[in-house]
């Protein structure tokens, strides 16, 4: 072998180290500096024979390949109700697990569901039970099982403004202002004023959620639909930042969006039941009646680093996290 050669080897193996993650950072610096030392001592090996200088090259580069190995990437796509406890959960495991890269990222449960069909995500985060043809296509797809995680509970907030002074209501008047039934908050007990509603657009797994339970009253087939006059907004935060500067404004989002700048609605589930604010404690038991499951889904059963993350979620530490993140925890 030529000396031309070994040195094109050489630099091969350092060029893989530039397209690394920052999670290898300290790893590929510390193979570097061993490939480093090789080339010291490249005079003295380029005196060897060529079948020995052969059998070095094979070594390096079968080393090099395997310190700059790409770490196990776990992507995580699905529901915007639970992005931000999908990345609180995600920043602490890699914590844990600096090997394990995993990139959270929202777009609706529609989305994350569609990614898990044609197996660009790895978890799809769900705020709503996946139907059976969705099922049916991952196992066409994937040639998988689905896997059904339930990861946490979440207690549905209605909400309005602060200075609004209604303060409870209904199912029955929840599917009327958005089916567009009741148009003013004086028949609600307000002041006279036009509402102004708002929902998560049709690819959210909290809009399948809220017409099936609350807009249709927990028949999923029910004739009702969202009023023409609901505006549809494009994620959580956006109902949130609306809600906290329109007095006239009224909305629902996950449990976890609620500020000071929100008033949760008491929520009855017929007029003669008693109103019950939203909380861990009446999400956990069950007396809250817009309570849901937010689940994980994967293709076939969680492996290797992806199973390690699911113990996690599920673990107690992980659980505090879900509360930490004014979500529901699971029951021990």
């Amino acid at each position: 072998m030529r000396r031309e050669d070994f040195k094109q080897i050489l630099s091969g193996c350092f060029k893989k180290s530039k397209v690394r993650s920052q999670k290898s950072e300290v790893r590929n610096k510390k193979a570097k500096s061993e490939c480093c030392f090789a080339t010291d001592f490249f005079n003295s090996i380029c005196r060897m024979s060529g079948s020995i200088i052969l059998t070095f090259a094979f070594f390096l580069l079968t080393f090099c390949s395997l310190s700059f190995a790409r770490p196990d990437v776990i992507q995580i796509k699905g529901s915007d109700t639970m992005v931000n406890l999908g990345q609180a959960w995600a920043e602490e495991f890699m914590a844990k697990h600096p090997e394990v890269s995993i990139a959270v990222t929202g777009g609706g449960s529609g989305t994350g569901i569609a990614a898990l069909i044609n197996g660009t995500t790895t978890i799809a985060q769900s705020s709503r039970d996946m139907k059976a043809e969705e099922i049916a296509a991952v196992e066409k797809a994937r040639g998988k099982p689905v896997k059904e995680i339930k990861a946490a509970l979440d207690a549905l907030a209605v909400i309005t403004n602060p200075a609004n002074p209604v303060s409870e209501l209904s199912i029955d008047q929840l599917s009327g202002i958005f089916t567009g039934k009741i148009a003013n908050w004086k028949e609600l007990g307000g002041a006279d004023e036009a509402l102004l509603v708002l929902s998560r657009e049709r690819n959210s797994g909290t809009h399948v959620y809220f017409l099936e339970e609350v807009v249709r009253k927990g028949n999923a087939r029910g004739p009702e639909e969202f009023a023409p006059s609901v505006l549809m907004m494009p994620s959580s935060q956006a109902i949130a930042q609306e809600v906290a500067r329109s007095r006239a404004a009224i909305g629902y989002l996950g449990l976890g969006y609620v500020t000071k700048d929100h008033k949760a609605i008491a929520v009855k589930r017929t007029a003669q039941d008693p109103a019950v604010v939203p909380s861990v404690e009446t999400g956990q038991n069950g007396t809250y009646p817009i309570s849901r499951a937010l689940h994980l889904y994967t293709a076939g059963e969680p492996e290797g680093p992806v199973k390690e993350f699911v113990d996690f979620v599920l673990s107690p530490e992980g659980q505090e996290i879900v509360a930490a993140m004014d979500f529901v925890p699971l029951k021990n």
